[in-house]
């Protein structure tokens, strides 16, 4: 098979882009390298395409290692035959290749196996061909009799059924366009499976059904609430069979029974199993995609910067931790305040608060949303200090603060004032924070738990991988998580980018990187324009100009009569380039154009500028809504079906996707994004099941 060539053809693109894409791939690049500083050899094509390369050449390698192993097992077992190696060569995918091997495959031993150890092969043919055969030759000590041999033959004809390679891919036509999904509640479970009632009695084409929903199905299997059979319309199964395997003749009965057992006990559970396998891998990659979307707005929110912050994290029972932060994150100082009942020690909470807004000139207030978040939030705007105070999501803040990460970087502080700390610091910038904790534990996926783990687990550290590079990473201040996710590095590189920092000090400039222990020419190269140095004396060192072009920008700048420094930010001289003059066989103008993107904005940031946000201030918890007023919300997550929005109480709401629009939606992602602030009218308040039902249509 000429991989190359077949990726080229499934992702529409040319094959010459396919072929550097895969070289730069086997020398070790990154998708982002390749994508931002391989441009002219991929013909542009951006990091979604050169992922998706990726991962189609690995499936593709896969195809080929099964084949290789495959031909060498026929090979042994004398079974290869030309047209058959042809047969497997050409095959370019692995189920047709598994089909094309099942006669061959080693197996238990079946009834058909028996029955032809018994001899009983020279039946099964006469049967299929209509020849007379007189069948007591035949009786032995397995099989006594009559009935007995027929029932062999039948079972050596119902093997070579399912075995055939022209009836599994007609079968297979069919349940691709045709077969239902079948579900039902296991009877003496129902009462526990009362969440699952929508599927105590389904039937739908297993096509049509949205891939939460086949989640949820399955998800009702394995806690054996349900049951499900996929399946075609039988009578038809059994026509497509019997159009390869005509009924005719005088054992025609028998034909017709060796079919109709060869499709209900072997053909069909072995698609259906296919089948649901395949939907299920689909479910799982949407459901997946849903979380990356979800997980690269989270990840790319707007920072708010540096500012001297206070973060609290606030609780009922055991008080409200209060942490300082200086402009760069670093940890000052915390306390504890007890503001709220059953404690109502607001006078002593109050001069904490005050003694150290003062202490540390505080420029803003940032407030877990959880337990008790609101109150503070209002006990604060009590104290007038005249200064923002934000509601920050929690989630995940815990899991942070009882990671290892946390004990290395605080191991002296209490777990409660960790998570103080990263409720300051996600706020002032939320990707440097978040790459600390698990995404599966950000809460903004979709059925996460019930999706193939690898494949979130890769297509999870694939979003963090572009939302980090896409940034960039200041060196000097970055966190050996941070520092781990940037290209060509790992947690071995980035724990030596620290320890180098730790022993002599801030890099001074990007070719001090080169000084690291491990880092070799290719991992500088991968890295380098990713990574900035702010306080070089090389301003191109804090930009996205990677290093193996500072040549170019030197050029542009003699030319220009100017100073390196004086050519950044030049709008006069660099808007009214001829870029043709810098063309070589090595940079085109995509890397030209780049550069001066970058030279007119260095280190540009791909995120937004932060807003600041406000909850409705007379809606504090669940009770204190009433349907139909509007109220400010923040959208929390993203899924399948519709978008859950903060709106201050507690208790997300839910806008249903036939609820997102005036118009016909047929994905939420293309309407809100986590993140977002929206107005929602409220629609519903289940109180008793704590449910809110929201609206964004217009009236």
């Amino acid at each position: 098979m000429n991989i190359n060539l077949q990726i080229s053809k499934e992702l529409n693109i040319k094959e010459s882009q396919v072929v550097n894409v895969v070289n730069l791939l086997d020398q070790g690049a990154t998708v982002p390298f390749i994508s931002r500083y391989r441009k002219e050899a991929t013909g542009e094509l951006d990091e979604v395409y050169v992922l998706n390369i990726k991962e189609s050449l690995s499936k593709y390698r896969e195809i080929e290692k099964r084949k290789d192993s495959i031909l060498k097992t026929l090979t042994e077992t004398n079974n290869l035959t030309d047209d058959l190696k042809q047969k497997i060569i050409q095959c370019v995918d692995m189920s047709t290749l598994e089909d094309l091997y099942l006669p061959y495959k080693p197996k238990r031993k079946t009834r058909g196996i028996i029955a032809r150890e018994a001899g009983l092969e020279p039946v099964a043919e006469s049967i299929l061909l209509g020849k007379k055969i007189n069948i007591s030759d035949f009786i032995n000590d397995g099989f006594k009799d009559e009935e007995s041999i027929f029932q062999g033959a039948r079972d050596i004809i119902a093997e070579k059924i399912n075995e055939d390679l022209i009836v599994r891919t007609l079968l297979k036509k069919n349940f691709k366009n045709y077969c239902k999904l079948y579900c039902r509640v296991v009877s003496k479970k129902k009462e526990e499976a009362i969440k699952y009632t929508d599927y105590f009695d389904y039937v739908d084409d297993l096509k049509r059904i949205p891939s939460h929903r086949f989640l949820a199905i399955l998800r009702g299997v394995s806690e054996g609430f349900l049951k499900i059979n996929i399946d075609i319309d039988q009578e038809d199964a059994i026509s497509i069979i019997s159009k390869c395997y005509q009924p005719t003749g005088i054992y025609k009965q028998n034909i017709v029974l060796a079919i109709e057992d060869g499709y209900k006990r072997l053909l069909q559970p072995s698609i259906e199993n296919e089948f649901k396998n395949l939907y299920k891998d689909a479910a799982d990659r949407n459901s997946i995609n849903v979380f990356q979307l979800n997980l690269r707005e989270l990840l790319l929110s707007p920072p708010l910067g540096q500012k001297t912050l206070m973060a609290i994290d606030p609780g009922i029972r055991t008080g409200s931790k209060v942490v300082c932060l200086n402009k760069q994150g670093a940890y000052l100082e915390n306390a504890l305040i007890k503001p709220l009942p059953p404690h109502n020690l607001i006078r002593e909470s109050s001069e904490i608060v005050l003694k150290l807004v003062k202490k540390y000139s505080i420029e803003v207030i940032a407030i877990g949303n959880g337990t008790g978040g609101r109150e503070i939030e209002d006990f604060c705007k009590k104290l007038n200090l005249g200064i923002p105070i934000i509601m920050v999501s929690e989630s995940g803040a815990s899991i942070y603060s009882a990671s290892s990460c946390a004990r290395d970087e605080f191991p002296n502080l209490d777990l409660t004032v960790r998570g103080a700390i990263s409720i300051g610091r996600r706020l002032m910038d939320p990707l440097a924070e978040l790459v600390k904790i698990d995404p599966k534990s950000i809460g903004v996926g979709q059925y996460q738990h019930d999706v193939d783990q690898k494949l979130l687990k890769e297509s999870l550290e694939n979003t963090v991988v572009s939302c980090v590079n896409s940034v960039g990473v200041e060196i000097n201040t970055a966190s050996k998580e941070l520092l781990s996710y940037v290209s060509g590095l790992n947690k071995k590189s980035a724990e030596n980018i620290i320890s180098y920092r730790d022993q002599v000090g801030s890099f001074k400039n990007r070719m001090q990187l080169l000084e690291v222990k491990g880092f070799g020419q290719k991992t500088f190269e991968q890295a380098a324009g990713f990574l900035r140095v702010k306080e070089s004396s090389n301003p191109l060192d804090c930009s996205g100009v990677h290093p193996e072009s500072y040549f170019i920008v030197e050029k542009i700048a003699n030319d220009n009569g100017v100073d390196i420094k004086k050519i950044i930010n030049n709008k006069d001289v660099l808007n009214n380039l001829d870029l043709s003059k810098y063309v070589s066989k090595d940079i085109g103008l995509p890397t030209l154009k780049d550069i001066i993107q970058e030279l007119l904005k260095p280190g540009r940031d791909p995120r937004k500028s932060f807003e600041f946000f406000e909850f409705d201030q007379n809606l504090k918890d669940i009770n204190d809504l009433k349907e139909g007023i509007i109220v400010p919300g923040i959208v929390t997550n993203v899924t399948a079906f519709g978008a859950f929005i903060d709106i201050g109480v507690h208790q997300d709401g839910l806008v249903h996707i036939s609820q997102l629009s005036n118009k016909f939606v047929s994905e939420p992602s293309t309407v809100v994004k986590p993140g977002d602030k929206v107005s929602v009218k409220i629609i519903e308040v289940d109180i008793k099941r704590r449910r809110i039902s929201l609206s964004m249509k217009n009236s």
